[in-house]
């Protein structure tokens, strides 16, 4: 895949701890996250995140904010933006953070 099918995103070396957990500091990011952990690429449709109750607009802002933050990597096709979590570079950058944090997050609720 090349990299302009990527929206920009810090290389795995400038993913920075503080701003990672600032990112995942709001409980909409943290849903995310467990969303996201299952390895498999989500489109950004609320519904099928489970964030219905949520603006088109906040989902996006909270999807760019973890990208920005270097926790999550976002494919373009076409008109479609597919979600991934770097989970290879934050392990290989911070060990065992993600599992931490995913052990201590709520279950995502199931989407329909």
């Amino acid at each position: 895949m090349s990299d302009d099918e990527r929206l920009p995103q810090p290389a795995p070396a400038e993913i920075d701890l503080v701003t990672v957990l600032h990112a995942l500091g709001d409980p909409v990011r943290m849903r995310l996250l467990t969303s996201y952990a299952d390895g498999a690429e989500h489109s950004c449709d609320p519904h099928h995140l489970g964030l219905d109750h949520l603006h088109k607009s906040t989902v996006s802002h909270h999807m760019r904010v973890l990208r920005e933050a270097g926790v999550t990597s976002t494919r373009v096709a076409g008109r479609n933006r597919y979600v991934s979590l770097r989970r290879a570079d934050l392990d290989a950058r911070f060990p065992g953070l993600l599992d931490a944090l995913l052990a201590a997050a709520p279950a995502p609720a199931p989407a329909d």
